[in-house]
């Protein structure tokens, strides 16, 4: 069983990697996003990048840094198959999927103005922002003394490679295809 992570930064193209994985490649998806959203509506909180951020990091504190991706990780090893986990968001989650074995990050970004059309043509729940607020949510996530909390910087420099998403998509399947070969 091989495990690809995807790191990134807002809006740069982990989606669209996984969706190349799932229809081309044959992987099953993992979302840590998913995840947080079934907890967020547990607790009936409102669904945005704020509950997100709140309900991943009291987890991460409760449980360990790389509780949330240890948990889909579990379900993967349960389906035998090749897997993407998305969205990893900490050092810690990386170091224990690394020590699972046949593991590889592959991290993801592209220039914030790219970025920033790309998410409000996808208008997720969590995407209707304002190009400040985009910026700040990115600020806030992209470096942290504590490992419970979001450290997208420590994430790209951890990666087994950093696929540059500023053209288009045919662009970026052929970098994937690439690290995958």
């Amino acid at each position: 069983m091989i495990i690809i992570g995807i790191t990134g930064t807002l809006g740069a193209g982990k989606g669209t990697i996984v969706d190349y994985l799932v229809s081309k490649k044959g992987f099953v998806h993992y979302s840590v996003r998913a995840y947080l959203i079934k907890e967020i509506k547990k607790r009936n909180l409102p669904v945005n990048r704020d509950s997100m951020t709140i309900v991943a990091n009291e987890l991460r504190a409760k449980h360990s840094p790389s509780f949330i991706t240890d948990q889909l990780f579990i379900q993967a090893k349960k389906s035998g198959k090749n897997c993407v986990i998305e969205s990893i968001r900490t050092p810690g989650e990386i170091e224990s999927l690394r020590k699972k074995g046949n593991f590889y990050l592959f991290a993801v970004d592209a220039d914030p103005k790219i970025r920033y059309e790309r998410i409000k043509l996808r208008n997720s729940e969590t995407d209707r922002i304002s190009f400040n607020t985009f910026l700040s949510n990115e600020k806030r996530e992209f470096t942290s003394d504590d490992p419970n909390k979001q450290n997208l910087l420590k994430c790209r420099e951890m990666a087994d490679c950093v696929l540059l998403n500023n053209g288009n998509i045919g662009d970026l399947f052929l970098q994937v295809e690439k690290q995958i070969n």
